[in-house]
């Protein structure tokens, strides 16, 4: 697979944050952890990141001081870590998705999902914690305090090799140089600092995202009771006590979760908007005719040419039905183009497919009344 085409984003302080989308389908934006994420090493050293591009959109970026993004900005309070997804999200232009944090990334996350609960459709929090109580004094933890001014090698090594619970040899080998390739030695330190002083536990109550709480039963920093009083305090959360903290198992988890619900950005009231439905000629007809499972591989293929024409041309998906989409546009002239690509698009298709896919499009401008359901 193709690695991440690296984009960057301007923050409202003057950082610039990198960030890469790779996938198809649903948006689903991973909340980086400072100290490991780097949006184009991960892709080769994570594997359940590609396994999720197999459902959703998935979009990664790095926190400002770490990986790709502006590494002398090396402020980590919560406010600056807002500043950061703010800025992916106005680049991107995502109003609704699926949100991911986990570990130091799970606090990010609440916030945003607390403070703007009508940007998250669903969010997914693994081995996250909500204030500094949740540090339990475990051997690890101690560790890791003992060992984080002393040389950055020995330190990163020791954290891949003993503190941090990965099962899989090849991660563990490539760990710690994964590390330090994210982050410096004084910027870690930095954040170790400020994120003792994030507590988003009053936050908690006023999450309304449908919510699924992960955490391994044998965590080396925090035990399981922490993920479980996490869940106790947003409403209507989801608990799932899981033993694998290679996180194997979460792709499918996350999938079952968030991607036959989720519902893709709405339809802004009172804004002029053109609204562009597609449908698939005679697609009962064709599932008759072929079987559920050649019909549903070429709906996958609709799905993927309608979705490629919504991205260049700048329309936001506002739902799928199956056998058509509906799609918002900001701009008539867009919407116009993007319905003349798409039925291009598929005729360059029909052309040397076996069995052609005919599409009829609609178009419709206007003051919508409300949000679609």
């Amino acid at each position: 697979m193709a690695e991440p085409q690296i984009q960057y984003a301007k923050t409202s302080d003057g950082v610039s944050i990198a960030f890469a989308s790779m996938g198809e389908g649903p948006p689903l934006l991973r909340v980086p952890i400072p100290g490991w994420t780097h949006s184009q090493r991960d892709w080769a050293t994570f594997s359940n990141l590609q396994s999720l591009t197999r459902t959703f959109r998935v979009i990664l970026y790095d926190a400002r001081g770490t990986g790709l993004s502006d590494r002398n900005a090396i402020d980590f309070s919560m406010g600056a870590m807002t500043r950061d997804l703010e800025a992916v999200l106005d680049r991107t232009g995502l109003r609704s998705f699926a949100l991911l944090g986990v570990g130091d990334a799970v606090p990010m996350a609440v916030t945003h999902a607390a403070t703007f609960p009508n940007h998250v459709s669903h969010l997914i929090l693994i081995d996250g914690w909500t204030n500094l109580s949740d540090f339990i004094a475990t051997p690890a933890s101690e560790a890791h305090e003992a060992l984080i001014d002393k040389d950055w090698t020995l330190f990163t090594e020791t954290w891949a090799r003993v503190l941090a619970g990965f099962d899989d040899p090849r991660l563990i080998e490539t760990l710690g140089e994964h590390i330090r390739a994210c982050i410096e030695p004084d910027a870690y330190r930095a954040f170790f600092v400020a994120h003792k002083s994030w507590d988003v536990s009053a936050l908690l109550p006023d999450v309304k995202a449908k919510t699924l709480v992960l955490h391994n039963n044998n965590h080396s920093f925090r035990p399981v009771r922490v993920g479980q009083k996490l869940a106790a305090a947003i409403p209507d959360a989801r608990f799932l006590a899981i033993d694998d903290m290679n996180y194997d198992c979460v792709p499918p988890i996350v999938e079952e979760f968030a991607s036959t619900t989720q519902k893709s950005d709405s339809v802004e009231p009172a804004a002029f908007r053109t609204i562009l439905f597609t449908d698939v000629e005679g697609s009962t007809a064709l599932t008759d005719r072929l079987g559920d499972e050649k019909a549903r591989a070429l709906l996958r293929e609709h799905e993927r040419i309608t979705r490629e024409g919504l991205k260049s041309h700048g329309g936001t998906e506002v739902k799928t039905m199956g056998d058509g989409f509906m799609a918002s546009f900001g701009s008539a002239t867009r919407a116009l183009a993007c319905a003349v690509g798409i039925q291009q698009a598929f005729a360059e298709r029909n052309e040397s497919a076996a069995e052609p896919i005919r599409v009829r499009i609609g178009l419709n401008a206007g003051e919508p009344i409300g949000t679609t359901p």
